[in-house]
């Protein structure tokens, strides 16, 4: 089992390297990425330990493939396969973020607590895991954990103060989705909108909690600052890259960007032999550890583009000629639905994203980051409740509980930022 795993991280690593290649260099090279990330994610698939979804999925996407076969309808099988590789690139970049940009631990066992230590530790989560994504959670989880099992008011900043980051952070696998499915996105506008919709988010969280718990008697867990540095000089890296080739996918320059600081960055802070065995240890040891979102989104992308092609063959159009904020709110009240009764927002996207041809792409994507924000910290399905829920034994109907209200009440604020947009846009 440890071979198969160290040669999965090793092909997931390769497979990242040949993408990147094959964006910038020679487009050739694209299916030996392809190829190197679907045998990854085969031989990794035994050792999941929840595989009924993603069986579920190769059952419907064979009967999808007959029923096409035998109409004689065309599928895209190229796209079939790679459509959520890039997605996949910046999960694997962005991870490698965590062995540079991880906050300080603080040595201080004695957790802070009272109101600031409750705004702290919430921003905290929300930066850092805009960057480093989950690990920033557990690291602040871990901690509060050790002392005691996790109160109502804890679940509550970790839920929200991580998944709002999925309306604005570009380092979020939500935002390579969204990029995938709507390209033409305009990405400043993006972040404007879901950094406005993070603070309302926190707003909510705040006054929600000062009502319903005592903050002077939240205990958190702040972290550090000081590393904040590698995400502005990212940003900056890839706007500047952004500038002088406008045509260059954001997700990729990411994904190119956040690789090359790690090894610029990391020899520095380590040494280069010190630099070389962490790196190996990583791609062969960590790398693996991801593959439950490998798997998952390379099968909902080919599920999605295998149904999407049965739904083009029998001429299926959506009820509506204007993709408006009308639509986008129905659109995002069924996406929250679905996540609630199972299915994946990655799913919900791959199935319907190819369909809005010629829409406002920057409103889509909205949309799109939205579901996936809202659903995040609500869906008792999410990976963030399901780690929640192994990890620290959590209740996940106490998280659904904790939060569908919250949910509630954002729905209506995205409805809202979705108007805003589409007046403005």
């Amino acid at each position: 089992m440890q071979t198969i795993n160290k040669t999965s991280g090793l092909l997931i690593f390769l497979s990242f390297i040949f993408a990147i290649y094959s964006y910038f260099i020679d487009e050739n090279f694209k299916i030996i990425s392809v190829v190197f990330i679907w045998s990854a994610a085969f031989l990794l698939f035994f050792s999941l330990n929840k595989r009924k979804l993603l069986i579920i999925l190769l059952i419907l996407s064979f009967f999808a493939f007959l029923v096409n076969l035998y109409n004689d309808y065309k599928i895209d099988y190229k796209k079939a396969f790679d459509v959520n590789l890039y997605l996949l690139i910046l999960l694997v970049a962005v991870s490698f973020l965590k062995l540079i940009a991880t906050p300080r631990k603080d040595k201080n066992e004695e957790l802070p607590n009272g109101k600031k230590s409750f705004l702290k530790t919430y921003f905290s989560v929300h930066l850092f895991g805009s960057v480093i994504n989950l690990s920033a959670l557990l690291i602040v989880a871990d901690k509060m954990y050790k002392k005691a099992k996790l109160s109502p008011s804890q679940i509550v900043l970790l839920t929200r103060s991580f998944s709002s980051d999925a309306y604005w952070s570009p380092f979020f696998v939500a935002f390579a989705a969204a990029s995938t499915y709507a390209p033409n996105l305009n990405t400043l506008y993006i972040i404007s909108f879901g950094l406005f919709l993070a603070f309302f988010a926190f707003l909510i969280t705040y006054f929600e909690a000062k009502k319903k718990f005592n903050l002077d008697n939240f205990y958190g867990y702040p972290l550090s600052f000081g590393t904040l540095y590698i995400p502005i000089i990212l940003a900056i890296l890839v706007l500047v890259s952004n500038y002088f080739y406008k045509d260059a996918k954001t997700i990729v320059l990411i994904s190119f960007f956040a690789f090359l600081l790690t090894v610029i960055i990391l020899p520095i802070k380590k040494g280069f032999i010190n630099s070389f065995i962490i790196l190996k240890n990583y791609i062969l040891n960590e790398m693996p550890k991801m593959r439950s979102e490998i798997s998952l989104f390379l099968v909902a992308g080919l599920f999605g583009i295998i149904l999407g092609s049965i739904l083009s063959g029998v001429g299926f159009k959506f009820p509506f000629e204007v993709f408006d904020y009308k639509v986008a709110s129905f659109m995002l009240f069924i996406f929250i639905i679905l996540s609630f009764i199972g299915i994946h927002p990655i799913i919900s996207i791959s199935v319907l994203g190819d369909f809005f041809i010629g829409v406002n792409d920057t409103l889509l994507a909205m949309t799109f980051l939205m579901a996936w924000a809202t659903t995040v910290s609500t869906s008792p399905i999410s990976g963030l409740n399901l780690t929640l829920s192994s990890r620290y034994l959590c209740d996940a109907k106490e998280v659904f509980k904790l939060n569908i209200f919250y949910a509630v009440k954002i729905y209506f604020i995205c409805v809202l930022f979705l108007y805003l947009m589409d007046s403005f846009l």
